[in-house]
């Protein structure tokens, strides 16, 4: 292994080993409390421009495969974990989490103290980092990250999003031997935007009898609103993603023409918040989000209490009640964590019912999109 050097935006400075890419690199740093699941977390979209800091102290174990993958490469800058393990053992694995990495250019930082850095950003928030293998000094650390547009600047979308429609085919998985279901026959179409959505998403939708096709995120929507009025699809869903959504201006301004359309729509994570900012109620950054395959949230229609999958940085208003329902609330904080809209046939979750990787309890939700359509 060879060294690495970590520099953050609050002036620690530590040194480590590295066992991906050999690089420069400057990301957000978060940490993820979920137990399973580090290659489906490295190749969500959701997670482009940040370092994952895993408080699971062992990973590595299970090695990577083709099957797991959520998009078709990694997007997370890098990976802090407080012990890699190189051999790994797993009948479904194809390579080791250190292959994975270097073969994506992703960054991997092992021997360091997770823990401390866990507690460094539940304290002080999530913040701006640089790691390398290259370069040791501090001041020129400081002077890369200071240079380096902070994540909140950077419009992750364009890089993540398809460069052209296509048809999603694939369910969830059949069986043991781990093969995907063909799809299901349709009850319903609609459009999928993709400001990075994962693959288990897409999957999910098919499983609920509803045909996906996936548009990228530069969509119109008098196109997708033609198509609404000539039955080519039944409702739209605006996906998950990374980044900041107030800097998605254009994409803002084309919700806001589905919005006056009355199309049946459904958002998860991104596409939840991208809703509420269409609607006029911006959203807000959390001191160091919600990023883990544990999370608490009650459904207030039934009282039942769903552990899910979260992963996101920012959070809508709680004055958007003026004009929503809420239906889920994360009772780790109390935030908003779901919204049906009263004047229109739409509704969203800010966590993730899909659970790739996490417990499937909140997949019911969509179930209740296609119900939603077909009223």
């Amino acid at each position: 292994m060879k060294k690495a050097w970590i520099y953050l935006e609050n002036g620690t400075y530590l040194e480590a080993n590295s066992f991906g890419a050999d690089d420069t690199s400057v990301g957000e740093i978060v940490f993820n409390t979920s137990m399973t699941g580090y290659q489906e977390i490295m190749s969500d979209p959701s997670y482009a421009g940040q370092f994952v800091t895993f408080t699971m102290p062992e990973i590595g174990n299970v090695g990577v495969n083709d099957a797991d993958m959520e998009s078709k490469c990694a997007h997370a800058k890098g990976v802090l974990v407080r012990k890699y393990q190189a051999r790994y053992s797993n009948f479904r694995a194809e390579a080791s989490l250190s292959d994975f990495l270097i073969e994506h250019n992703i960054m991997g930082v092992c021997d360091i103290d997770t823990r401390f850095l866990t507690k460094m950003i539940r304290k002080e928030g999530a913040m701006m980092m640089v790691v390398s293998t290259k370069i040791s000094d501090k001041a020129e650390l400081e002077k890369i990250l200071k240079s380096s547009p902070r994540i909140e600047n950077v419009n992750y979308i364009e890089q993540v999003s398809t460069k052209e429609a296509y048809h999603h085919m694939s369910g969830t998985y059949a069986d043991r031997e781990f093969q995907y279901n063909d799809a299901p026959e349709p009850e319903a179409k609609v459009a999928v935007i993709d400001f990075g959505v994962k693959r288990n998403i897409l999957n999910e939708l098919v499983q609920a009898h509803i045909a996906v096709e996936v548009v990228p995120n530069s969509f119109m929507a008098e196109e997708l609103i033609n198509k609404y009025k000539s039955k080519e699809i039944d409702g739209v869903f605006l996906s998950n993603g990374p980044g900041d959504p107030l800097v998605l201006k254009k994409e803002q301004e084309q919700i806001k023409k589905l919005i006056a359309a009355k199309i049946p729509m459904f958002g998860i994570c991104l596409g939840h918040q991208l809703l509420s900012i269409s609607h006029g109620y911006d959203t807000f950054k959390l001191k160091f989000g919600h990023h883990g395959g544990n999370h608490p949230v009650k459904n207030i229609k039934t009282g039942l209490v769903e552990i899910t999958a979260q992963n996101h940085n920012y959070n809508v208003p709680e004055n958007i009640v003026e004009i929503a329902d809420v239906t889920h609330v994360n009772l780790f904080d109390n935030t908003i964590e779901g919204l049906k809209y009263k004047d229109a046939p739409i509704f969203s979750v800010q966590h993730h019912p899909e659970s790739s990787p996490g417990p499937k309890e909140s997949r019911y939700i969509f179930g209740e999109f296609l119900s939603l359509i077909k009223r």
